[in-house]
């Protein structure tokens, strides 16, 4: 049979798998069909008052305590990548949010890939990365897209990030969609309530790989709690070897 067939790699999550007060500590578990990593320990709760399948991610206590969901790794230049995720914050004050592909994941401590802080993004990724950032930290609150690369803003991509002006920000309880996609030429469209907020050319080095991550991290000396309803990513397979 023809290699084309298996050529599409592919995660997707919907938590329809139900393991109430399933706690984890440090390091790397799997959660579905995902892997999962944080600093410090916290817990996974099955949201049950909602349908369709509902992840609670709870945070331990510490300020700048992190979580991530994530897979790959995904190569562009193999014929692009895309990763979506739904999800919600409790108290949107609370944690700062990163969605989108990172080459930077370290599997043992990770670290937001980017963060806002009063008026001035913060690129700590030593390899690229393209996503969406809501951060509290923010004077003024915006989701923002973002291109970097090499611990600082890819050549085409705006220094602070691309304000979502049309959504406006984040609100308690309240469900976000956002999608990224990058094709093989590097080109990345950063979407944020299905309403494209930027488009960058040559944002990352599309031979490099990436990670599909949407990750919390606290903001405060207080737990903070991401509900998931769905993760995808999509990319294909190497045939060269």
């Amino acid at each position: 049979m023809p290699q084309s067939e298996y050529g599409v790699i592919e995660v997707w999550d919907d938590f329809l798998g139900p393991d109430n007060d399933l706690t984890w500590g440090t390091g790397t578990v799997k959660v579905g069909n995902l892997g999962f990593v944080s600093v410090n320990e916290g817990s996974f709760e099955w949201t049950i008052d909602e349908p369709g399948g509902v992840l609670a991610i709870t945070t331990d206590t510490a300020d700048n305590d992190n979580a991530a969901l994530f897979a790959g790794t995904f190569r562009p230049t193999d014929g692009g990548v895309i990763m979506e995720a739904r999800f919600k914050q409790a108290a949107v004050t609370t944690g700062a949010i990163y969605c989108g592909f990172t080459e930077t994941l370290a599997l043992g401590t990770p670290v937001m890939p980017a963060e806002f802080d009063t008026a001035t993004m913060t690129y700590n990724g030593s390899g690229g990365m393209v996503g969406c950032v809501w951060d509290p930290d923010a004077t003024t609150n915006r989701w923002k897209a973002l291109a970097g690369d090499g611990g600082s803003v890819s050549s085409n991509a705006s220094a602070n990030g691309e304000d979502d002006n049309s959504s406006g920000d984040a609100v308690n309880d309240e469900w976000e969609i956002v999608r990224v996609e990058i094709g093989p030429d590097a080109t990345a469209r950063i979407y944020h309530d299905e309403i494209l907020i930027d488009t960058i050319a040559s944002a990352i080095t599309a031979g490099d790989k990436f990670y599909a991550v949407l990750m919390i991290e606290n903001r405060s000396s207080a737990a903070s709690t991401l509900e998931v309803d769905y993760f995808h990513a999509r990319g294909y397979r190497d045939w060269s070897v």
